[in-house]
């Protein structure tokens, strides 16, 4: 009937078994289940009739998700019968019908629909947890020669690689809402402003009402935490209108505060673990934005003092830096993500146009920058051994005919560099920093990596990651510390 397309799909048909190999794998199900990997998909994914259904297949990715199938060609160094058994069918796909399956879910259907309702769901199920959203960006490498992405410099390798960026939005125990990718990476305060933000404001649940908000100055709708990269005095006064409250580290700090100030303070942090701190806070006020910040400094043994101001004015100091310093549990995702379900992978190697409205860096611009900063540089280097020169040792007569010679030609060098980054830095002055992408010379054009199969595939890895979790919260009492 399935090979005539009279099928509409086979119904799952369990029956006793012994040694069933990955077997354990079920005792996820039910965690799967209740964290949507059912929910919400017939409204935006359709199947042709044929044997595999769409309950089966999903059930079948988030399995092979949880078994750290990384890749659906691993998928062949299993037995399909074996894995058959586990949802009640006589076997699995083998890949070939796997990566056909997973072409039509994403192509025909709404990917990127399913994981907003999905994010939107999870938040109203722990509305607490919502409250506070971590937020941080995560470069995935291309290694592929289809199309040369733009280049973007990767922590993790301390290089610039070729790749996309990914920016996740998690909650303050870890566990992933949804994610934004990017192919022209715009920074991180240009996708908190334009994707993320816009997004939060819609989808996080019991926010205060316009007359709650009227009548405490201080009341916030939410609060996003975020690295360093984001810190901006004029964004903080763009979220602040919005009534959000931001959590960040200071940049440039130069002064040190005295040792009298810091408290020794119990901070909870949002696990329910428990940890004494040295803690001081400061009023912060940024003239140029004209707002007030929260400026808290916790101080180490060492002596250090680590710096992170806050918008808000309604927590208490152990409570902000409680928050702050729980980032490690996005971290953490991002290292146990990339290990045990391959984020950075790539699902397939389909391509698609850039919107040609999309805006790049002007490749001549970055020219200019590249050229100046060589320059400038050489000329760095030439006034440092010109000055090494002037405040050397005293020169006797022997020496002075070949110091005046060497200081005439650092003369000369250095004024000739200036002569040349004088005209190049009125020349970038003039040049646009970024372009349309259809104003790109041809030679310098690329095409993104198909974005629906990423986005149903991270989905489901969300999906099993949230199971997992919720499996080890059951188990936390019963497992020794």
């Amino acid at each position: 009937m399935a090979a005539c397309g009279q099928l509409e799909s086979a119904s799952p048909v369990f029956e006793p078994g012994l040694d069933v190999r990955w077997a354990g794998v079920l005792v996820a199900l039910p965690s799967l289940l209740v964290n949507g990997l059912l929910k919400f998909s017939k409204e935006h994914f359709f199947l042709p009739k044929g044997f595999y259904g769409l309950e089966s297949l999903l059930v079948i990715f988030a399995f092979l998700a949880l078994l750290r199938v990384k890749s659906l060609e691993k998928v062949q160094h299993f037995d399909p019968g074996e894995l058959g058994k586990l949802v009640g069918l006589d076997r699995i796909p083998e890949v070939k019908i796997l990566r056909e399956k997973l072409k039509i879910l994403s192509q025909q259907g709404s990917p990127a629909d399913w994981s907003r309702e999905l994010g939107r769901f999870w938040m109203e199920e722990d509305p607490g947890l919502a409250g506070i959203l971590y937020i941080d960006g995560h470069v995935r490498v291309y290694h592929g020669n289809q199309t040369a992405l733009p280049k973007r410099y990767v922590a993790r390798e301390k290089l610039c690689l070729r790749g996309v960026t990914d920016y996740w939005v998690n909650d303050s125990l870890g566990n992933p809402f949804f994610v934004v990718t990017q192919t022209v990476n715009s920074g991180l305060l240009s996708v908190l402003e334009h994707e993320i933000i816009p997004r939060l404001l819609e989808d996080v649940p019991n926010q205060p009402t316009q007359e709650e908000l009227k009548v405490n100055k201080n009341l916030f709708r939410f609060a996003i935490v975020f690295d360093r990269e984001g810190f901006s005095q004029i964004f903080f006064k763009k979220m602040l209108a919005l009534r959000i409250a931001c959590y960040t580290y200071r940049k440039n700090v130069k002064d040190v505060w005295p040792e009298s100030e810091f408290v020794e303070t119990e901070v909870i942090f949002p696990n329910g673990e428990k940890a004494a701190m040295k803690l001081a806070e400061r009023g912060l006020r940024y003239p140029d934005a004209d707002i007030w910040v929260r400026e808290i400094r916790k101080l180490k043994e060492s002596g250090h003092q680590t710096s992170l101001v806050a918008t808000d004015f309604l927590s208490d100091t152990a409570r902000i830096a409680g928050s702050m310093f729980s980032r490690w549990s996005q971290e953490n995702f991002f290292k146990y993500m990339m290990e045990h379900y391959g984020i950075d992978r790539l699902i397939d190697y389909q391509l698609e146009k850039m919107d040609d409205t999309t805006k790049v860096v002007n490749p001549r611009h970055r020219e200019l920058e590249s050229q100046i900063r060589s320059r400038s540089a050489k000329l760095y280097r030439r006034k440092a051994e010109y000055g090494a020169l002037i405040y050397g040792k005293e020169i006797d007569e022997k020496e002075i005919q070949g110091y005046v010679q060497k200081k005439a030609e650092l003369i000369e060098v250095i004024e000739e560099l200036e002569k040349e980054i004088q005209p190049l830095k009125a020349l970038k002055k003039d040049t646009k920093k970024h372009i349309p992408f259809s104003e790109l010379p041809e030679a310098e054009k690329f095409k993104e990596l198909k974005k629906n199969g990423k986005q149903f595939s991270d989905t489901i890895k969300m999906i099993a990651y949230r199971a997992e979790t919720a499996l080890v919260n059951v188990l936390r009492s019963y497992i020794p510390k």
